[in-house]
């Protein structure tokens, strides 16, 4: 691959650039194989493209109701609501996990309700508290009726999207798993494809290990991602950890997503994980979000920029 820069003066290889802002989620263009995402709210967010774009919400937790967010619904309706504001172009939206806390059907009917207001088609993969009950036969059976075990994969403008599990059976402080059934399907979905396609891969767990001693990683990662160094363009989405961490690797790029319930510590900061119940008054809006993605027609480096519920304020 090429260190060629674009008009920014950034290089393909070059670090991820990320911009925060409180709480909605993240918007995604995809063009000549590269992906870019763009500020929510922004101008450049609000421009049409006719390159792919797509939204990435995240850990919704709908029936959560304790400090520091006693109204998930509500948090998750301004999140939809700026998604409507600044879904010019967008083609789709993908959710990354935890739709649910308890894995209940009124908390899966209140999150479909509020979510396709946005009059999106929108992708799903399980968190793990989405698949509490029967095995997340309830989650899959409303949210991936075309991955019976809660991965599948499409094709879309040219770009080949892949939704993972690696949360089922997850234990308490473990690391995600995919599991040999599921690496075994990833190889034959990814045989035959020229190595020049880009490709978006979309699961809860981060593909890469954040944090080993928190279970913010996916113990087999390595073999999915080996699979995966071939392609040109690889994207890996995630939740789980609510907040914004990426990475790099060749040509992979990892973003994790904030949520639209409640953030989590960073990594050390904290004896473990779990919500943040001293946000102060008024800052819970900066501490959530949702993501705009873009494809774009010259050599770029992702660059994923967050946006939080109170930038629209």
């Amino acid at each position: 691959m090429s260190d060629e820069q674009d008009g920014h003066g950034t290089s393909r290889r070059g670090v991820l650039e990320c911009m925060v802002w409180a709480g909605a989620g993240v918007l995604w263009t995809v063009s000549g194989g590269i992906p870019r995402s763009r500020l929510i709210g922004s101008a450049q967010a609000a421009t049409p493209t006719k390159d792919l774009t797509f939204l990435q919400i995240s850990d919704s937790h709908i029936g959560f109701a304790n400090a520091p967010n006693t109204d998930t619904p509500g948090t998750l309706r301004e999140a939809i609501g700026l998604v409507n504001a600044q879904k010019a172009g967008v083609s789709m939206m993908i959710h990354t996990g935890d739709v649910s806390h308890l894995s209940k059907d009124a908390q899966f009917d209140t999150a479909d309700q509020i979510i396709r207001e946005a009059r999106l088609d929108t992708h799903y993969v399980p968190g793990e508290h989405d698949v509490l009950v029967d095995d997340g036969k309830g989650f899959f059976e409303r949210f991936t009726k075309g991955g019976p075990r809660g991965w599948y994969s499409f094709d879309q403008d040219g770009v080949h999207f892949i939704g993972l599990n690696n949360v089922q059976d997850l234990k308490a402080g473990g690391m995600g798993s995919l599991g040999a059934d599921q690496l075994a399907w990833l190889g034959k979905d990814l045989h035959g494809r020229a190595a020049s396609q880009p490709i978006v891969v979309f699961a809860h767990i981060p593909l890469w290990t954040v944090a080993q001693e928190w279970g913010w990683g996916t113990a087999d990662s390595e073999q999915a991602l080996t699979m995966l160094r071939r392609f040109g363009s690889v994207t890996v989405l995630n939740g789980h950890i609510h907040q914004v961490m990426q990475k790099v690797e060749g040509n992979i790029a990892f973003h994790t997503a904030r949520s639209t319930a409640f953030p989590q510590p960073a990594p050390g900061s904290a004896p473990s994980p779990g919500p943040m119940k001293d946000v102060p008054p008024g800052k819970l809006h900066s501490m959530l979000g949702i993501a705009k993605v873009s494809e774009i027609h010259i050599n770029s480096p992702l660059a994923i920029i967050d946006t939080p519920l109170g930038a629209a304020a």
